[in-house]
Protein backbone atom coordinates (compact mmCIF):
# COMPACT_ATOMS: atom_id res chain seq x y z
CA UNK A 1 0.00 0.00 0.00
CA UNK A 2 3.02 2.58 1.00
CA UNK A 3 4.21 1.36 -2.48
CA UNK A 4 1.68 2.38 -4.46
CA UNK A 5 0.48 5.25 -2.42
CA UNK A 6 4.10 7.39 -3.25
CA UNK A 7 3.97 5.82 -6.74
CA UNK A 8 0.43 7.43 -7.11
CA UNK A 9 1.25 10.60 -5.73
CA UNK A 10 4.57 10.95 -7.80
CA UNK A 11 2.46 10.02 -10.90
CA UNK A 12 0.13 12.75 -10.04
CA UNK A 13 2.93 15.38 -9.76
CA UNK A 14 4.92 14.73 -12.94
CA UNK A 15 2.89 13.16 -15.17
CA UNK A 16 -1.25 13.50 -14.56
CA UNK A 17 -1.49 17.02 -13.52
CA UNK A 18 0.40 18.49 -15.84
CA UNK A 19 -1.07 16.78 -18.58
CA UNK A 20 -5.19 17.54 -17.22
CA UNK A 21 -4.17 21.11 -16.50
CA UNK A 22 -3.66 21.78 -20.16
CA UNK A 23 -7.59 21.19 -20.06
CA UNK A 24 -8.68 22.45 -17.00
CA UNK A 25 -9.03 25.60 -15.14
CA UNK A 26 -8.62 24.50 -11.93
CA UNK A 27 -5.81 21.60 -12.47
CA UNK A 28 -3.51 24.49 -14.21
CA UNK A 29 -3.63 26.60 -11.33
CA UNK A 30 -3.35 23.29 -8.77
CA UNK A 31 -0.19 22.49 -10.92
CA UNK A 32 1.43 25.84 -12.07
CA UNK A 33 0.51 27.57 -8.42
CA UNK A 34 3.03 24.87 -7.08
CA UNK A 35 5.60 25.15 -9.52
CA UNK A 36 7.79 28.05 -7.91
CA UNK A 37 6.57 27.29 -4.59
CA UNK A 38 10.32 26.12 -3.11
CA UNK A 39 12.12 29.36 -4.97
CA UNK A 40 9.75 31.34 -3.19
CA UNK A 41 10.34 29.77 0.02
CA UNK A 42 14.19 30.30 -0.31
CA UNK A 43 13.32 34.06 -0.73
CA UNK A 44 12.16 34.27 2.65
CA UNK A 45 13.25 34.69 5.88
CA UNK A 46 11.43 31.76 7.69
CA UNK A 47 14.35 29.75 8.90
CA UNK A 48 15.23 31.96 11.21
CA UNK A 49 12.26 32.53 12.62
CA UNK A 50 9.94 31.02 14.70
CA UNK A 51 6.88 29.45 12.90
CA UNK A 52 3.99 27.72 13.26
CA UNK A 53 2.18 26.45 10.45
CA UNK A 54 -1.21 25.55 9.48
CA UNK A 55 -2.27 23.65 7.15
CA UNK A 56 -6.02 23.30 5.82
CA UNK A 57 -7.29 21.54 2.17
CA UNK A 58 -9.73 24.46 0.76
CA UNK A 59 -11.21 27.56 2.20
CA UNK A 60 -13.83 25.51 4.79
CA UNK A 61 -10.91 24.35 6.44
CA UNK A 62 -9.44 27.36 6.76
CA UNK A 63 -12.43 28.85 7.87
CA UNK A 64 -12.53 26.32 10.69
CA UNK A 65 -9.02 26.67 11.60
CA UNK A 66 -9.43 30.42 11.44
CA UNK A 67 -10.42 30.83 15.41
CA UNK A 68 -7.44 28.74 16.24
CA UNK A 69 -4.95 30.78 14.30
CA UNK A 70 -6.29 34.32 15.60
CA UNK A 71 -5.89 33.02 19.17
CA UNK A 72 -2.21 31.66 18.19
CA UNK A 73 -1.45 35.32 16.85
CA UNK A 74 -2.69 37.23 19.36
CA UNK A 75 -1.30 34.82 22.40
CA UNK A 76 2.29 34.54 20.75
CA UNK A 77 2.56 37.40 18.28
CA UNK A 78 6.58 36.77 18.35
CA UNK A 79 5.89 33.60 16.05
CA UNK A 80 5.30 33.68 12.27
CA UNK A 81 2.25 32.24 11.01
CA UNK A 82 2.77 29.76 7.69
CA UNK A 83 -0.68 28.50 5.73
CA UNK A 84 -0.80 26.04 2.81
CA UNK A 85 -3.44 24.90 0.97
CA UNK A 86 -4.32 21.94 -1.01
CA UNK A 87 -7.00 23.55 -3.41
CA UNK A 88 -6.80 26.60 -6.13
CA UNK A 89 -10.24 27.06 -3.75
CA UNK A 90 -8.79 28.02 -0.83
CA UNK A 91 -5.22 29.80 -2.16
CA UNK A 92 -6.78 31.92 -4.53
CA UNK A 93 -9.15 33.44 -1.88
CA UNK A 94 -7.18 33.68 1.13
CA UNK A 95 -3.40 34.06 -0.21
CA UNK A 96 -4.12 37.90 0.74
CA UNK A 97 -5.13 37.88 4.30
CA UNK A 98 -4.53 40.26 7.60
CA UNK A 99 -3.10 37.11 9.61
CA UNK A 100 -0.20 36.33 7.33
CA UNK A 101 1.71 36.71 4.35
CA UNK A 102 2.98 33.29 4.16
CA UNK A 103 0.58 31.61 1.86
CA UNK A 104 1.11 28.73 -0.12
CA UNK A 105 0.13 25.74 -1.63
CA UNK A 106 0.88 22.38 -0.19
CA UNK A 107 3.65 20.74 -2.51
CA UNK A 108 2.26 16.68 -3.47
CA UNK A 109 3.02 14.82 -0.72
CA UNK A 110 6.31 12.99 -2.35
CA UNK A 111 9.44 12.14 0.52
CA UNK A 112 11.25 14.44 -1.53
CA UNK A 113 8.83 17.55 -1.36
CA UNK A 114 8.11 17.18 2.29
CA UNK A 115 11.85 17.13 3.02
CA UNK A 116 12.62 19.87 1.49
CA UNK A 117 9.47 21.87 2.46
CA UNK A 118 9.65 21.44 6.15
CA UNK A 119 13.80 21.83 5.88
CA UNK A 120 12.82 25.01 3.93
CA UNK A 121 10.13 26.42 6.98
CA UNK A 122 11.39 24.65 10.10
CA UNK A 123 7.65 24.88 11.95
CA UNK A 124 8.16 24.61 15.46
CA UNK A 125 4.24 23.70 15.67
CA UNK A 126 2.15 22.08 12.68
CA UNK A 127 -1.62 21.77 12.85
CA UNK A 128 -3.37 19.95 10.16
CA UNK A 129 -7.18 20.41 9.59
CA UNK A 130 -10.01 18.20 9.68
CA UNK A 131 -9.11 15.44 7.22
CA UNK A 132 -5.67 16.72 6.10
CA UNK A 133 -3.73 13.80 6.92
CA UNK A 134 -0.70 13.12 4.46
CA UNK A 135 1.71 10.45 5.24
CA UNK A 136 5.24 11.67 3.66
CA UNK A 137 4.51 15.33 5.79
CA UNK A 138 3.41 13.73 8.92
CA UNK A 139 6.34 11.53 8.80
CA UNK A 140 8.80 13.79 8.06
CA UNK A 141 7.21 16.37 11.14
CA UNK A 142 7.37 13.30 13.46
CA UNK A 143 11.34 12.49 12.56
CA UNK A 144 12.18 16.74 13.26
CA UNK A 145 10.31 15.94 16.57
CA UNK A 146 7.91 19.18 15.85
CA UNK A 147 4.63 18.87 17.26
CA UNK A 148 1.71 18.35 15.01
CA UNK A 149 -2.09 18.29 16.22
CA UNK A 150 -5.11 17.82 13.89
CA UNK A 151 -7.91 19.73 15.11
CA UNK A 152 -11.56 19.36 13.95
CA UNK A 153 -11.13 15.83 13.03
CA UNK A 154 -14.06 13.27 11.81
CA UNK A 155 -13.70 9.85 11.56
CA UNK A 156 -16.40 7.12 9.92
CA UNK A 157 -15.95 3.50 10.25
CA UNK A 158 -16.05 3.55 6.74
CA UNK A 159 -12.87 5.34 6.09
CA UNK A 160 -9.77 4.01 4.41
CA UNK A 161 -7.82 4.08 7.57
CA UNK A 162 -9.58 1.06 9.02
CA UNK A 163 -9.64 -0.78 5.96
CA UNK A 164 -7.67 -3.75 6.30
CA UNK A 165 -5.88 -2.06 2.89
CA UNK A 166 -5.65 0.81 4.86
CA UNK A 167 -3.09 -0.29 7.49
CA UNK A 168 -0.24 2.24 6.62
CA UNK A 169 -2.84 5.11 6.45
CA UNK A 170 -4.04 4.11 10.01
CA UNK A 171 0.03 4.17 10.96
CA UNK A 172 0.17 7.57 9.76
CA UNK A 173 -2.11 8.83 12.57
CA UNK A 174 0.14 7.69 15.57
CA UNK A 175 2.96 10.56 14.12
CA UNK A 176 0.37 13.17 15.24
CA UNK A 177 1.19 14.49 18.91
CA UNK A 178 -2.45 14.70 19.40
CA UNK A 179 -5.95 14.63 17.55
CA UNK A 180 -8.81 16.78 18.36
CA UNK A 181 -12.19 15.13 16.95
CA UNK A 182 -15.31 17.04 16.69
CA UNK A 183 -17.63 14.07 18.24
CA UNK A 184 -17.74 10.96 20.69
CA UNK A 185 -18.28 8.29 17.65
CA UNK A 186 -14.95 9.57 16.51
CA UNK A 187 -13.08 9.25 19.51
CA UNK A 188 -14.59 5.76 20.13
CA UNK A 189 -13.93 4.65 16.87
CA UNK A 190 -9.84 6.04 17.17
CA UNK A 191 -9.76 4.27 20.61
CA UNK A 192 -10.82 0.94 19.12
CA UNK A 193 -8.15 0.81 17.13
CA UNK A 194 -5.70 1.93 19.29
CA UNK A 195 -5.52 5.40 18.38
CA UNK A 196 -4.91 6.68 22.30
CA UNK A 197 -3.30 10.28 21.52
CA UNK A 198 -6.63 11.81 21.09
CA UNK A 199 -10.11 13.63 22.34
CA UNK A 200 -13.02 15.36 22.14
CA UNK A 201 -12.59 18.89 21.50
CA UNK A 202 -15.83 20.15 19.26
CA UNK A 203 -15.59 21.37 15.77
CA UNK A 204 -13.90 24.95 16.41
CA UNK A 205 -16.39 26.09 13.12
CA UNK A 206 -18.79 26.70 16.13
CA UNK A 207 -16.34 29.37 17.76
CA UNK A 208 -16.09 30.44 13.87
CA UNK A 209 -19.57 31.55 13.34
CA UNK A 210 -20.09 32.81 16.55
CA UNK A 211 -17.21 35.68 16.01
CA UNK A 212 -19.55 36.46 12.66
CA UNK A 213 -21.97 37.58 15.81
CA UNK A 214 -19.21 40.68 17.14
CA UNK A 215 -18.76 41.14 13.73
CA UNK A 216 -20.09 44.27 11.60
CA UNK A 217 -22.69 42.71 8.98
CA UNK A 218 -24.82 45.31 7.95
CA UNK A 219 -24.89 45.92 3.93
CA UNK A 220 -26.56 48.96 2.88
CA UNK A 221 -27.88 47.37 -0.52
CA UNK A 222 -29.14 44.43 1.50
CA UNK A 223 -31.11 46.29 3.50
CA UNK A 224 -32.65 48.31 0.97
CA UNK A 225 -33.59 45.16 -1.09
CA UNK A 226 -35.21 43.35 2.07
CA UNK A 227 -37.46 46.44 2.51
CA UNK A 228 -38.60 44.86 6.06
CA UNK A 229 -39.94 42.22 4.21
CA UNK A 230 -39.43 37.99 4.68
CA UNK A 231 -36.39 37.03 2.99
CA UNK A 232 -35.09 33.62 2.05
CA UNK A 233 -31.52 33.21 1.06
CA UNK A 234 -30.72 30.24 -1.19
CA UNK A 235 -27.04 29.98 0.00
CA UNK A 236 -24.26 28.47 -1.72
CA UNK A 237 -26.60 26.78 -4.61
CA UNK A 238 -26.08 24.56 -7.34
CA UNK A 239 -27.68 23.71 -10.83
CA UNK A 240 -29.79 20.89 -8.83
CA UNK A 241 -31.30 22.95 -6.46
CA UNK A 242 -31.34 26.10 -8.35
CA UNK A 243 -34.44 24.88 -10.65
CA UNK A 244 -36.18 23.90 -7.38
CA UNK A 245 -35.38 27.33 -6.75
CA UNK A 246 -36.44 28.93 -10.00
CA UNK A 247 -39.54 27.21 -10.35
CA UNK A 248 -40.58 28.44 -6.58
CA UNK A 249 -39.79 31.83 -7.43
CA UNK A 250 -42.01 32.09 -10.39
CA UNK A 251 -44.97 30.83 -8.96
CA UNK A 252 -44.79 32.62 -5.63
CA UNK A 253 -47.54 34.61 -4.74
CA UNK A 254 -46.42 36.44 -1.90
CA UNK A 255 -44.48 39.57 -0.67
CA UNK A 256 -41.03 38.01 0.13
CA UNK A 257 -37.84 38.49 -0.79
CA UNK A 258 -35.35 35.87 -2.03
CA UNK A 259 -31.55 36.31 -2.49
CA UNK A 260 -29.64 33.35 -4.21
CA UNK A 261 -25.93 32.95 -3.93
CA UNK A 262 -25.22 30.47 -6.06
CA UNK A 263 -21.43 28.41 -6.06
CA UNK A 264 -20.51 28.65 -9.08
CA UNK A 265 -20.25 32.84 -10.22
CA UNK A 266 -19.42 31.95 -13.76
CA UNK A 267 -21.09 34.99 -16.06
CA UNK A 268 -22.69 32.11 -18.02
CA UNK A 269 -23.60 29.94 -15.06
CA UNK A 270 -25.27 33.54 -13.37
CA UNK A 271 -26.58 33.99 -16.74
CA UNK A 272 -28.31 30.55 -16.86
CA UNK A 273 -30.05 30.78 -13.73
CA UNK A 274 -31.37 34.73 -14.38
CA UNK A 275 -32.95 33.06 -17.25
CA UNK A 276 -34.60 30.69 -15.37
CA UNK A 277 -36.24 33.45 -13.08
CA UNK A 278 -39.44 35.04 -14.26
CA UNK A 279 -39.08 37.95 -11.55
CA UNK A 280 -38.02 40.83 -11.51
CA UNK A 281 -34.38 40.09 -10.45
CA UNK A 282 -31.16 42.26 -9.67
CA UNK A 283 -27.44 41.27 -9.92
CA UNK A 284 -24.87 42.24 -7.98
CA UNK A 285 -21.90 43.19 -10.61
CA UNK A 286 -24.86 45.78 -11.76
CA UNK A 287 -26.03 47.28 -9.02
CA UNK A 288 -25.80 51.26 -9.43
CA UNK A 289 -26.20 53.66 -7.14
CA UNK A 290 -29.57 55.09 -8.96
CA UNK A 291 -31.61 51.92 -8.55
CA UNK A 292 -34.34 51.55 -6.43
CA UNK A 293 -33.75 48.03 -4.85
CA UNK A 294 -36.66 47.75 -2.92
CA UNK A 295 -38.59 47.30 -6.52
CA UNK A 296 -37.03 44.30 -7.17
CA UNK A 297 -38.23 40.52 -6.24
CA UNK A 298 -34.68 38.30 -6.25
CA UNK A 299 -30.75 39.25 -5.39
CA UNK A 300 -28.29 37.36 -7.57
CA UNK A 301 -25.10 37.52 -5.89
CA UNK A 302 -21.96 36.97 -8.52
CA UNK A 303 -19.36 37.44 -6.29
CA UNK A 304 -17.86 35.81 -3.01
CA UNK A 305 -17.16 36.81 0.60
CA UNK A 306 -20.57 38.82 1.28
CA UNK A 307 -22.40 35.23 2.20
CA UNK A 308 -21.77 35.35 5.78
CA UNK A 309 -22.89 38.64 6.44
CA UNK A 310 -26.12 38.40 4.03
CA UNK A 311 -27.34 35.13 6.39
CA UNK A 312 -27.67 37.87 8.70
CA UNK A 313 -30.72 38.90 6.63
CA UNK A 314 -32.49 35.17 6.16
CA UNK A 315 -35.75 34.67 7.81
CA UNK A 316 -35.17 31.42 6.21
CA UNK A 317 -32.12 29.51 4.77
CA UNK A 318 -31.85 27.05 2.03
CA UNK A 319 -28.12 25.49 2.12
CA UNK A 320 -27.22 23.86 -1.23
CA UNK A 321 -24.90 21.13 -1.56
CA UNK A 322 -26.50 18.02 -0.84
CA UNK A 323 -29.50 17.63 -3.37
CA UNK A 324 -26.35 16.05 -5.27
CA UNK A 325 -23.08 14.61 -4.43
CA UNK A 326 -21.09 17.92 -3.61
CA UNK A 327 -21.39 17.78 -0.46
CA UNK A 328 -23.37 20.15 2.05
CA UNK A 329 -21.94 23.39 2.28
CA UNK A 330 -21.43 25.57 5.84
CA UNK A 331 -24.96 25.20 7.56
CA UNK A 332 -23.74 26.91 10.81
CA UNK A 333 -23.36 30.28 9.14
CA UNK A 334 -27.04 30.62 8.94
CA UNK A 335 -27.51 28.58 11.95
CA UNK A 336 -25.97 31.22 14.36
CA UNK A 337 -28.28 34.09 12.72
CA UNK A 338 -31.34 32.15 13.80
CA UNK A 339 -32.66 31.44 10.49
CA UNK A 340 -34.17 27.92 10.08
CA UNK A 341 -32.71 25.71 7.15
CA UNK A 342 -33.65 23.80 4.17
CA UNK A 343 -31.07 21.11 2.61
CA UNK A 344 -31.23 18.00 0.21
CA UNK A 345 -31.01 14.61 1.90
CA UNK A 346 -27.47 13.73 1.09
CA UNK A 347 -26.25 14.52 4.61
CA UNK A 348 -25.12 11.43 6.13
CA UNK A 349 -21.31 12.81 6.61
CA UNK A 350 -22.21 15.87 8.54
CA UNK A 351 -23.12 15.16 12.11
CA UNK A 352 -24.21 18.83 12.64
CA UNK A 353 -27.01 18.23 10.05
CA UNK A 354 -28.00 15.25 11.62
CA UNK A 355 -28.10 16.54 15.11
CA UNK A 356 -30.07 19.71 13.71
CA UNK A 357 -32.21 17.53 11.91
CA UNK A 358 -33.48 15.45 15.23
CA UNK A 359 -33.47 18.72 17.26
CA UNK A 360 -36.25 20.01 14.54
CA UNK A 361 -34.41 23.33 13.18
CA UNK A 362 -33.15 22.16 10.34
CA UNK A 363 -35.40 20.19 7.20
CA UNK A 364 -33.76 17.83 4.64
CA UNK A 365 -35.65 17.28 1.36
CA UNK A 366 -35.08 15.02 -1.52
CA UNK A 367 -37.93 16.44 -4.52
CA UNK A 368 -39.48 19.62 -5.53
CA UNK A 369 -42.87 19.06 -3.55
CA UNK A 370 -40.86 18.40 -0.43
CA UNK A 371 -39.24 21.48 -0.97
CA UNK A 372 -42.07 23.49 -1.70
CA UNK A 373 -43.94 22.42 1.16
CA UNK A 374 -41.41 23.02 3.80
CA UNK A 375 -40.93 26.41 2.32
CA UNK A 376 -44.22 27.31 2.09
CA UNK A 377 -44.79 26.78 6.07
CA UNK A 378 -41.75 28.89 6.78
CA UNK A 379 -42.73 31.58 4.71
CA UNK A 380 -46.78 30.96 5.75
CA UNK A 381 -46.15 30.19 9.82
CA UNK A 382 -44.05 33.18 11.33
CA UNK A 383 -44.64 31.13 14.80
CA UNK A 384 -43.28 27.66 13.66
CA UNK A 385 -40.42 29.69 11.58
CA UNK A 386 -39.16 32.12 15.06
CA UNK A 387 -39.16 28.62 16.62
CA UNK A 388 -36.97 26.40 14.22
CA UNK A 389 -34.54 29.35 14.11
CA UNK A 390 -34.17 29.16 17.83
CA UNK A 391 -33.24 25.96 17.94
CA UNK A 392 -30.98 26.68 15.78
CA UNK A 393 -29.14 29.68 17.09
CA UNK A 394 -29.37 27.89 20.81
CA UNK A 395 -27.59 24.84 19.10
CA UNK A 396 -24.07 27.07 18.10
CA UNK A 397 -24.59 28.43 21.74
CA UNK A 398 -24.09 25.10 23.53
CA UNK A 399 -20.98 23.99 21.02
CA UNK A 400 -18.85 26.71 21.52
CA UNK A 401 -15.39 25.86 23.34
CA UNK A 402 -13.64 24.08 20.69
CA UNK A 403 -10.65 26.55 19.97
CA UNK A 404 -10.72 27.34 24.18
CA UNK A 405 -9.79 23.08 24.47
CA UNK A 406 -6.66 23.33 21.74
CA UNK A 407 -5.43 26.53 23.06
CA UNK A 408 -5.64 25.04 26.47
CA UNK A 409 -3.47 22.06 25.98
CA UNK A 410 -0.62 24.04 23.58
CA UNK A 411 -0.41 26.07 26.91
CA UNK A 412 -0.36 22.94 29.69
CA UNK A 413 1.56 20.91 26.68
CA UNK A 414 4.23 23.94 26.81
CA UNK A 415 4.43 23.59 23.08
CA UNK A 416 6.14 26.67 22.44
Amino acid sequence: MKFIYNFLIVFTERIALPLLGLFNTKLNKFSSGRKNLFSELEKTNLKSEKVIWFHAASLGEYEQGLPIMEEVKKCYPNYQIVITFFSPSGYEVKKNNSLTKYVYYLPLDTAKNAKRFIYLVQPQLAIFIKYEIWPNFLKELNIHKISTLLISGLFRENQIYFKAYGSFLKKTLFNFEHIFVQNQSSLNLLQQHGIKNCSKSGDTRFDRVHLQLKKENDLDFIEKFKDNKTCVVFGSTWPEGEDFIANYINQSSTTTKYIIAPHQIKPEKIKTLQEKIKKRTIIFSELNKTQHLDTYEVFIIDTVGLLSKIYSYASIAYVGGALGHTGLHNILEPAVFGAPILIGNNYQKFPEAKILIELGGLTAIQNYKQFKTQLDLLILQPEIRIEKGKICSNYIQENRGATDRVMNYLQENHLF
